[in-house]
């Protein structure tokens, strides 16, 4: 299978998205949404003491990586944003798995 060339228009939107800082610290989302720990580990795909981690002090702290700071962003945007974004997209974004059937 040959990859598809981008259009110009592509190409600006990756340079677009590269540069788009989005970032929500764990502390933030927690004050903002009524969530548990267990809630932010499974939106950042990490573990339970990892996230404890994210709320500890001293020693024991671990600062999350961009890459968690940005998923707890793009949640907060579906959770304010959710009712305007038509179900078409949520389909094509998000397919159920296999556990939570069809």
């Amino acid at each position: 299978m040959t990859p598809r060339p981008l259009t110009q228009r592509e190409r600006d939107l990756i340079e677009f998205y590269s540069h788009c800082e989005l970032g929500m610290t764990p502390k933030q989302f927690y004050r903002k949404w009524q969530v548990t720990y267990e809630m932010i580990a499974a939106i950042c795909f990490r573990s339970l003491s990892t996230v404890n981690g994210w709320f500890a002090r001293g020693r024991h702290y671990r600062r999350p990586m961009p890459n968690d700071l940005r998923n707890l962003a793009l949640m907060n945007f579906v959770l304010e944003h959710f009712e305007e974004i038509p179900e078409e997209l949520w389909s094509l974004l998000c397919r159920p798995s296999r556990n939570q059937g069809s």
